[in-house]
């Protein structure tokens, strides 16, 4: 019966996310493994929230109860400081006259979107024009945040090739900053019409704050470049992304003109394959309802068949949690040819060997690739 474990407690995360209302029914050990694995894929929080809308959290056991308003009490926290620290950097920024948005956890804060139902984050991404980035970082450093300690290499990769300048820290909250000018690194197959010049032509306005949010379309397609344009060789694929654009998918598919406009705003920031993907497991595995049309118009973007059978078994295998008591070999291998197909479509194949053949010399040397700051050396400046 072991092989049918780690089946069991993918379907048992999914189910609770699809209907909260039936958590009270599960067993003591179903609820073990339930939280083990909502707390690994960072969802431990929205099962909190959900329950706690449905007004079921008395209807649970009391260890469930307890570990789930702890999940609550760290995701509002998290919240609270990253939301006050979007406050501090339009503080900082006033003046220049830089659009800034606000992406991913905090857009979803602000806004009171649905993802942001329990939702945690561990920084603050924002995005301005990339004509812009050296004078607002500038300013950053002017008003208390600092750079974190890299390498010469490390700090040449981030400006030369990614879509983000080095983190920033405040020396004081230590809340860290991840400054955009993109949304893919600028070697990325899919990265050259995804700077912010076409994203903050269809921002929105926020009311009560000076920061915006992209546009519908493209805050479903940001969730999903990061669900399928990154991997990692432990994590996998992150289902929180999945989450994320499932939510918002079912929220603003309510607007008039937003299905219809999904996939010509998809092909014109040549977007197509990560929608395709996207489209096809909200719908498998979340049972997310979406147009047949848009769903045929989405089919112009997919591969060929034999990658789309493979990427049929890997997704589902990198994506859903497994049984921690039963890994599988096989999600494992997924893990990691999810992980180098986002390598390979971060780069051109030279700079890509170039890249990695220069950090695994540095492993290989024992040369420390970068350096974070400490709250001790905070405390001494």
């Amino acid at each position: 019966m072991t092989k049918d474990k780690p089946d069991h407690a993918s379907a048992l995360l999914i189910n609770a996310l699809r209907f909260p209302d039936t958590l009270p029914g599960l067993s003591l050990d179903d609820w073990d493994l339930l939280l083990r694995i909502a707390r690994a894929k960072r969802l431990l929080g929205r099962l909190s929230a959900d329950l706690d809308r449905l007004g079921l959290l008395h209807a649970i056991p009391t260890g469930a109860v307890n570990q789930l308003r702890a999940a609550h009490n760290l995701v509002q926290h998290r919240q609270t400081v990253l939301t006050w620290e979007l406050d501090r950097v339009l503080w900082a920024l006033d003046g220049l006259d830089v659009p800034v948005v606000a992406l991913k956890g905090t857009a979803y804060v602000i806004a009171g979107l649905p993802p942001a139902a329990g939702r945690f984050f561990a920084d603050l991404d924002l995005l301005v024009p990339f004509s812009r980035i050296a004078e607002v970082e500038q300013r950053l450093l002017e008003r208390g945040w600092l750079k974190l300690r890299l390498s010469p290499y490390d700090d040449r990769y981030y400006r030369l090739w990614m879509h983000e300048i080095p983190p920033l820290r405040h020396r004081e909250r230590e809340s860290e900053i991840d400054m955009h000018h993109a949304l893919l690194p600028r070697t990325s197959r899919f990265g050259s019409r995804l700077d912010a010049t076409w994203l903050l032509e269809r921002s929105r306005a926020v009311a009560g704050s000076a920061a915006h949010i992209l546009g519908a379309h493209d805050m479903v397609l940001h969730s999903l470049v990061h669900l399928f344009l990154e991997g990692d060789p432990h994590e996998g694929l992150r289902l929180r992304d999945l989450v994320d654009a499932t939510d918002l998918l079912c929220y603003f598919g309510s607007e008039p003109g937003f299905w219809e406009d999904l996939v010509p705003r998809a092909k014109q920031l040549r977007l197509g394959r990560p929608l395709y993907y996207g489209l096809r497991y909200a719908r498998s595995l979340c049972a997310v309802e979406i147009p047949a049309v848009v769903l045929q118009t989405a089919m112009q973007d997919a591969p060929r068949m034999p990658v789309r059978w493979l990427m049929d078994w890997l997704v589902p295998l990198a994506l859903l949690p497994e049984h921690p008591d039963h890994p599988r070999r096989r999600a494992a291998l997924a893990r990691w040819l999810l992980y180098l197909r986002a390598h390979w479509l971060r780069m051109p194949p030279v700079l890509l060997v170039r890249h990695l053949g220069y950090k695994t010399w540095l492993r290989m040397r024992g040369v420390r690739q970068s350096i974070s700051v400490t709250p001790q050396d905070l405390q001494q400046l």
